[in-house]
């Protein structure tokens, strides 16, 4: 096999200490020589790498994805030197045979050869926008949670106000949730004092709802730190966003660019820029960024034997923010249908829950479309952009049959049209 990268490193990186392997190959020698050395993982010892490696000049790292943990050493390399971070599967020793001289030892052997796939790894702005739109992403899910326990709270204190309100957490509803856990008095005209426009209409019903409720003083306290906690989430979120709206300015054409996708508003925009960036040379072709997001099908195949060929765990946070967009643009059928139109093209043949991921997949392969030429969203099939040519050819000759034939039933060309039409072209 070709050597690659003549002088390179392998790093096995850990919480406390990391082994750096330097290989040099030198034209005229057969065997390549090997230096290996510890480090700890402080800033003084990682500088002393990096002095160490520039020493034997040494410029293309190699280490994998191990937690976070290989962040702190990224950052003080990448300035000055080619740092490929691998995903662990591809550099994983085998089973058995493996400690962890012998690890740093194998992904330098491994990188060498060029044999060792580098992950996605975006600009540092890009990466610290993106720590800030995962993090509100974990705030929305707790505050999810935490509107679940307060639902459930007043369900088992025998109030079914969820049955007749459409919002629990609307203007009016948390008037009455505040009202109930502050009195033992219930009064059916106050509450009625309490509701505003369309559930004024209600009134009767959501009184019928409430009667007979019954809290004990240990559900109230439960109730109010329910509350409490939502309402510091709310403050965070909200937070958040103002400071996601500083830091998303100078991509503010690109998200400007993504919002004219049906289904997609500023905040999806926001988290979807923070996962791929706005440099779409880092992918290949659309279909590798799918496949980076976990929206295409896995390949497993052996013995001439089709294995699950299920979509990949990947994207655990670009994967659910276009499925969401997906499930919106579905429902856009007012001013651009064309999303809605393929679903219900696909699902009544695949199902819903596939039918969904292909639409979050055309959206991503738009998405790398739009962020690649700058051009606006503009609705096409993916065979015009993104096809092999054969493949396109053959969409051409089936549409040209398709249509001689409409024409020949309609009676606008001969009935034998088609047969000297081939034997013409033969």
């Amino acid at each position: 096999m070709k050597v690659v990268y003549p002088v390179c490193c392998g790093i096995d990186v850990h919480k406390r200490f990391l082994i750096a392997t330097i290989i040099t190959t030198k034209a005229s020698e057969l065997t390549p020589h090997y230096q290996r050395k510890r480090f700890s993982t402080f800033n003084n010892q990682i500088l002393a790498l990096k002095n160490w490696l520039l020493e034997h000049n040494c410029y293309d790292v190699c280490m994998e994805s191990t937690g976070k943990y290989w962040v702190p050493v990224s950052n003080l390399l990448e300035g000055e030197m080619n740092v490929t971070i691998a995903n662990p599967k591809w550099v994983r020793a085998v089973k058995g045979n493996k400690d962890d001289k012998k690890d740093s030892k194998w992904i330098a052997e491994l990188f060498r050869m060029g044999l060792v796939k580098g992950s996605f790894i975006p600009a540092k702005d890009i990466r610290v926008l993106r720590e800030f739109t995962r993090y509100r992403t974990r705030l929305v899910s707790q505050r999810s949670s935490e509107k679940n326990r307060l639902q459930n709270a007043f369900t088992v204190g025998n109030v079914a106000m969820d049955s007749v309100v459409s919002d629990m957490f609307g203007v009016s509803s948390k008037k009455v949730r505040d009202y109930l856990i502050s009195t033992d008095d219930f009064n059916p005209d106050h509450v009625l004092t309490l509701l505003h426009g369309r559930m004024q209409s209600k009134g009767q019903e959501l009184i019928e709802s409430i009667e007979g409720y019954s809290f004990t003083p240990e559900q109230i306290i439960r109730i109010q730190l329910i509350e409490e906690h939502k309402t510091y989430l709310d403050h965070s979120i909200e937070h958040l966003d103002n400071q996601l709206d500083e830091m998303i300015k100078p991509y503010n054409s690109a998200v400007q660019l993504l919002e004219t996708i049906p289904g997609i508003r500023r905040q999806s925009a926001i988290q979807i820029i923070s996962e791929i960036g706005v440099d779409m040379s880092q992918f290949s072709s659309s279909k590798r960024l799918c496949s980076w997001a976990g929206l295409a099908p896995s390949s497993n195949e052996s013995a001439g034997k089709k294995k699950s060929v299920k979509i990949s765990r990947a994207g655990v946070y670009l994967k659910p923010a276009l499925v969401q967009c997906a499930h919106a643009a579905v429902k856009s059928t007012e001013n651009q249908p064309y999303y809605r139109k393929k679903y219900e093209r696909i699902y009544k043949r695949r199902g819903k829950k596939r039918a969904i991921i292909a639409i979050a997949r055309m959206m991503l392969t738009a998405i790398y479309r739009m962020l690649s030429t700058g051009e606006i969203w503009n609705p096409t099939d993916l065979y015009k952009i993104d096809m092999p040519d054969n493949l396109v050819q053959k969409q051409k000759e089936k549409a040209i049959k398709q249509a001689t034939k409409l024409l020949i039933s309609e009676g606008l060309l001969p009935d034998n049209f088609a047969r000297e039409e081939q034997s013409t072209t033969a």
